[in-house]
């Protein structure tokens, strides 16, 4: 066995190849860091200016960071010699096997990329969705991350978040405050909607255009009920209910309007024969 031989080509080798390992490995560790470096930077910078939209920006990010670290792997791999011609086949191929594997996980992708377009929530908002109501943390391509109002955090597939109905709940500036109000049967109903209507004037949270609606709205079994509806901001909705729930009662308490609970009337009849 010649020695020599093998270890001019074992030497031949690591000049030629091994070399180029090396590079081609410290060079896509270092890139992928500078990627990733740069996209948290651009996202901070950009993210404090307001005209700048949140969701997209995180997905084009996300995006163009899988984009230039694909270019670079593939720059490398031409770099070391490789034939690309046969890894594409292969990619290929392996391509379609993982598609029919993770048709769900492409649906989300797909699902991602509609709500992308047609835009019916975004970053901050907050809505309802699934089941699950919370304000909007992050849309990603897969999944739109949610933290409800105890503070849990829910991932929701964006296929079921594309095809499901939602609900948006701060779209809008302003929204409708629906609270209802029971009083005994006997109460002078007039009395009690000037208590609601002077209460709603003096409550700086409550929208005085469009006026707020305080009427009858049923005779039920054991109340009359009289609804409630003032308009409000949507950041202040749920100050402004338990505002109206607590000044509303003491201001009954007051004027002495019950707010009655259920009763049920027995007749008993005696048998006299």
């Amino acid at each position: 066995m010649d020695w020599n031989a093998i270890l001019n080509s074992i030497v031949n080798w690591v000049i030629n190849v091994g070399i180029k390992i090396v590079i081609s490995f410290v060079i896509l560790l270092v890139s992928y860091r500078i990627i990733n470096l740069l996209a948290r930077r651009i996202q901070k910078k950009l993210a404090q200016k307001e005209r700048v939209d949140k969701t997209l920006l995180k997905i084009l990010l996300d995006v163009g960071k899988i984009a230039l670290k694909c270019l670079i792997a593939v720059c490398l791999v031409n770099f070391l010699g490789i034939n690309t011609g046969a890894i594409t086949a292969l990619l290929t191929s392996l391509g379609v096997c993982v598609g029919l594997a993770v048709n769900g996980a492409l649906g989300n992708i797909a699902g991602g990329i509609l709500l992308l377009i047609t835009r019916p929530f975004k970053v901050d908002d907050f809505i309802e969705l699934s089941g699950h109501m919370g304000t909007v943390e992050d849309i990603r391509l897969c999944n739109t991350r949610i933290r409800t109002v105890d503070n849990k955090v829910v991932y929701i597939p964006n296929g079921i978040a594309s095809t499901n109905p939602v609900v948006n709940y701060t779209e809008k500036n302003i929204r409708r405050l629906d609270i209802d109000f029971s009083v005994a049967y006997g109460t002078d109903t007039d009395k009690a909607k000037e208590i609601i209507s002077a209460v709603l004037a003096s409550e700086p949270l409550a929208e005085k255009d469009p006026a707020p609606t305080v009427q009858i709205t049923s005779y039920d079994s054991s109340a009359i009920t009289i609804c409630c509806r003032p308009w409000v901001k949507s950041a202040d909705y749920w100050t402004l209910k338990f505002l109206l729930l607590d000044r509303i009662k003491k201001e009954f308490d007051r004027n002495g309007i019950q707010i009655p609970f259920n009763q049920l009337d027995i007749h008993v009849k005696t048998d006299r024969s």
